[in-house]
């Protein structure tokens, strides 16, 4: 028995079960990193978004000078901005340049959890004159 060449049943079945614990460890960092890859995509995707929706804001002429506005991407995701200057004299007056500051928050649902992302940004704006 002694010469023949090949591998006993006990050998088969420690290599099988060491293959089997090896393949699970490595499914299971498989899917780790598949979740936290579509996590990384997603708040990329959402800082770019935030980015873009900023942008707009800090050219837009017609924005208050003071103020809250809010507005939805879809039914999982929107924005919030708040509006107001930022350090500004103790007596304002029309027509006098201030820095205005912009708080972003963009939101989105992720399953049942509400994400948020909050971006802030400056510009100089005029204190406007009072409408009659």
């Amino acid at each position: 028995m002694r010469n023949q060449k090949g591998f006993t049943l006990l050998e088969i079945l420690v290599a099988t079960t060491i293959m089997g614990i090896a393949v699970v460890g490595l499914l299971s960092s498989l899917s780790t990193s598949m979740r936290n890859a579509t996590h990384v995509s997603e708040a990329d995707r959402v800082a770019q978004i935030a980015r873009n929706k900023m942008e707009e804001l800090l050219v837009d002429a017609r924005l208050p000078f003071q103020g809250t506005m809010e507005g939805a991407f879809d039914n999982t995701s929107g924005w919030t901005a708040q509006i107001g200057p930022f350090e500004a004299p103790p007596q304002l007056q029309p027509g006098v340049p201030v820095l205005q500051r912009i708080a972003l928050v963009v939101w989105w649902k992720n399953g049942e959890n509400l994400r948020r992302y909050p971006l802030e940004a400056y510009r100089i704006a005029e204190v406007p004159r009072p409408t009659p």
